[in-house]
């Protein structure tokens, strides 16, 4: 199977091919810096590095742009709340995402374009489109004529004459149509702003997007990432100025990843509705949290909740524990089994193994369905553990735990979910178990083979007031410490 991706226009998968052989363009539209960042803002993030991972796996070059909007009427307000410049305000919160950002293993994009350095292009790709009769100026504003591109509402699915409804000229506004949206605003004497052939001003939203991204990868590329709710309008209005400005064609496949609700709202700056990143991550893990992130296809809808993260932390962490014994397994002392023979359960392993890699690309190849391609490591470490009990501990089936190990190894690349790779996951240092708790399991396990349910269940309490967890397996019952927040 070949990578297909979901097509907002045709409303269907379709085979991707690249703009440029070899190559793939891919512009993600960043935050607005006006506060930090939420765990909402770096699902896209964590979405579209994964997207990026895969394609580089497939052996794409791909150019990565994500923009920061370090100029717009909240970070204005934002200032002057606390009385500093503007600047101060977007490039700590500039600072903080790239902190996030690296803790989250999401690896840098090639450029990270600031509006306020493309001052110069955004005026002069604003000048074309009023020469070009699709936009006009009015009272220091420029206003992109929406009626002068008849393919306008093309990707929202939305016709011209239905969006009318309800949409009004706000005071001070000086449009011909309702619908037109500003290009270019002028700015009040006490504002930042810069001088343009209108007047002193500032660029519209939709605008800073289409000029970056056309600046560096083209007028015609092949991704472009984004919150859903970036859908209409900003999207919308980006493919219009863009299509008018450069005649051609602007994105092949548009990457909206699903939002994160707590309750029955989606996390948002603007309503005071979010989790600050720094905040989340000193609960869990950075690892747990990507995994809770793409543990769920990136267009869905997500249910943000601390015990949703708490389920995810376990079973983050049977994963880990998964690889960890396949990685001691290989490297045990045990009588490794004829070079080009296998043993019964190897057999079995090796089948199964296959069928992994193939279901695990068959997946990423579905849309980059990344929740799909995790469940298919769960069913391996659940046939490496079928083959653990089978072969006890006398055979070792090189070439099927090989097999496992490097299907691993893929995932950890496409996916990013160990940041120190599984080398390092494997490297980790065994945590020391204070010997209190090694009391407690003791008695424990005396309290399960006599059968006393209860106080077996009374000491597992006991011990996870301790921070740590019982793992029961086929070599007894161990402890290790607990997934902050989880088990």
């Amino acid at each position: 199977m070949a990578l297909h991706v979901y097509d907002h226009v045709t409303r269907t998968r379709r085979l991707f091919a690249p703009v440029h052989p070899g190559q793939v363009g891919m512009y993600v539209c960043g935050m607005t810096v006006q506060d930090k960042p939420h765990v909402g803002h770096m699902f896209a993030f964590v979405a579209c590095d994964m997207i990026r991972r895969y394609l580089e796996h497939l052996g794409y070059a791909v150019t990565h742009v994500q923009n920061f909007t370090d100029i717009d009427d909240k970070i204005i307000v934002k200032a002057r709340q606390e009385g500093i410049d503007f600047r101060v305000v977007s490039q700590r919160n500039i600072d903080l995402y790239h902190e996030c950002a690296a803790v989250l293993n999401i690896r840098p994009a090639h450029r990270y374009p600031l509006v306020t350095d493309h001052i110069p292009e955004i005026v002069a790709f604003t000048a074309d489109l009023v020469a070009k009769d699709h936009a006009y100026a009015a009272g220091g504003d420029v206003y992109f004529k929406v009626r002068s591109w008849d393919e306008y509402g093309f990707l929202s699915g939305r016709h011209v004459d239905d969006m009318r409804s309800g949409v009004r000229i706000e005071v001070g506004e000086a449009k011909l149509d309702p619908l037109d949206f500003a290009l270019w605003k002028s700015a009040a004497p006490d504002e930042p702003g810069w001088d343009s052939p209108w007047g002193r001003g500032r660029p519209g939203w939709h605008i800073e997007c289409s000029v970056m991204a056309t600046k560096y990868l083209g007028p015609h590329f092949d991704f472009h990432g984004g919150g859903r709710d970036l859908l209409f309008p900003h999207h919308e209005n980006e493919c219009a100025q863009s299509c008018c400005g450069t005649g051609q064609k602007f994105v092949n496949f548009w990457l909206h990843n699903g939002l994160l609700f707590l309750g029955d709202k989606k996390m948002s700056k603007s309503d005071g509705n979010f989790f600050a990143m720094g905040d989340v991550l000193a609960l869990f893990p950075a690892e747990v949290i990507r995994f809770f992130l793409l543990n769920a296809h990136f267009r869905s809808q997500i249910d943000y909740g601390e015990d949703r993260l708490r389920e995810a932390g376990v079973a983050y962490d049977r994963l880990r524990r998964g690889v960890r014994r396949l990685a001691e397994r290989r490297a045990s002392g045990a009588a490794p089994v004829p070079e080009g023979l296998l043993s019964g359960p190897g057999e079995v392993l090796s089948r199964a193994v296959r069928e992994h890699r193939r279901r695990f690309f068959a997946a990423m190849d579905d849309d980059f369905n990344s929740a799909g391609a995790i469940g298919v490591l769960f069913g391996l470490v659940r046939d490496l553990n079928q083959y653990d009990a089978a072969a006890g501990p006398e055979l070792l089936d090189g070439a099927p735990l090989d097999e496992a190990w490097a299907l691993f190894e893929d995932a950890d690349r496409i996916l990013g979910l160990h940041r120190e790779g599984l080398a390092g996951l494997v490297a980790v240092t065994a945590p020391v178990v204070p010997q209190e708790v090694l009391d407690l399991v003791a008695e424990r396990v005396a309290a399960r083979n006599r059968r006393d349910w209860a106080a077996a269940d009374a000491l597992r309490g006991r011990i996870a007031d301790l921070g740590f967890a019982v793992e029961d397996g086929p070599d007894g019952s161990t402890a290790r410490p607990a997934i902050p927040g989880g088990d």
